[in-house]
């Protein structure tokens, strides 16, 4: 009698476990919480110089870093309290969506069909599309002189070279690697003749290889960066668009740029306004 007793016992605590976790831990914490909680995981890019980037000693700079650090700031999380993830291109919306970071701020072109898996803040930067070519180029300019076969890398999980095949060179042969890092070193050592993403990610691999590679032609495309998070955490959404006017406003965002993009020549473009997607 006592052993029924006990294994009814049991079988109560554990329906009562999972009663609780159905009905308590629906989903995880919004970036809200977390910053509430101490603490932030966000998403950035380890491989793109002035942008973000993973330093040998482990530290991390670049201008979507100190992005990402003034809004965590904002939020209540100090610098040694964030942890950084590694975010490729193809993995940002799962990311979010499973609840591994808080936020990414890794050069995210707000789309809509991006729009339709995770929500962003921003803009805080507007990009455009370009080219990255060796030093001695003379033939590529721009995307319709890459025609006749040329070699055109970018990175899986992004539209770049894609929209250069829709829109400008139907004949272009496409190659794609998991990172721009990637690509660039295909382009040193000749096995692409371009690279195409946008173009304050390029201008700081020129800036990497002074005299090696150079960016071509003018931007052709227009490339909102937002701040992805989870689809529907509003409060977070919206604490963070305030974030993004502030350091605008009080000069953190021009100082940011110039810190860490300015190295590369790449001019400062105005401030954009915050649209509160």
């Amino acid at each position: 009698m006592q052993i029924h007793r006990s294994v009814r016992l049991g079988i109560g605590v554990m329906a009562l476990a999972v009663v609780a976790s159905a009905c308590g831990g629906s989903g995880p914490k919004s970036a809200v919480e977390s910053a509430a909680d101490g603490h932030l995981t966000i998403g950035i890019k380890y491989d793109q110089p002035g942008l973000g980037l993973r330093n040998p000693d482990g530290s991390f700079t670049g201008f979507d870093v100190e992005v990402a650090k003034y809004v965590a700031d904002k939020l209540g999380v100090s610098p040694e309290n964030i942890t950084f993830k590694e975010a490729p291109s193809a993995q940002r919306e799962t990311l979010i969506e499973n609840g591994e970071v808080d936020y990414v701020a890794a050069t995210y072109s707000i789309t809509d069909s991006r729009k339709q898996k995770v929500d962003f803040a921003g803009p805080y930067f507007i990009a455009g599309q370009s080219l990255l070519v060796q030093s001695d180029n003379t033939d590529i300019t721009g995307p319709t002189s890459l025609n006749d076969g040329k070699k055109l890398c970018s990175v899986t999980g992004s539209a770049p070279a894609q929209t250069v095949k829709d829109r400008y060179a139907r004949d272009v042969q496409l190659q794609e690697f998991d990172t721009y890092s990637a690509c660039v070193e295909a382009l040193r050592n000749g096995a692409v003749d371009a690279v195409t993403t946008d173009d304050i990610i390029l201008a700081g691999y020129a800036a990497r290889y002074p005299g090696e590679l150079k960016v071509v032609g003018e931007p052709f495309t227009e490339e909102p960066y937002g701040i992805g998070l989870a689809k529907t955490d509003d409060e977070s959404r919206a604490k963070i668009n305030d974030a993004i006017d502030e350091m605008i406003a009080d000069g953190s965002w021009e100082r940011a740029f110039n810190d860490t993009v300015g190295a590369s020549g790449y001019q400062i473009p105005t401030p954009p306004t915050v649209d509160r997607y």
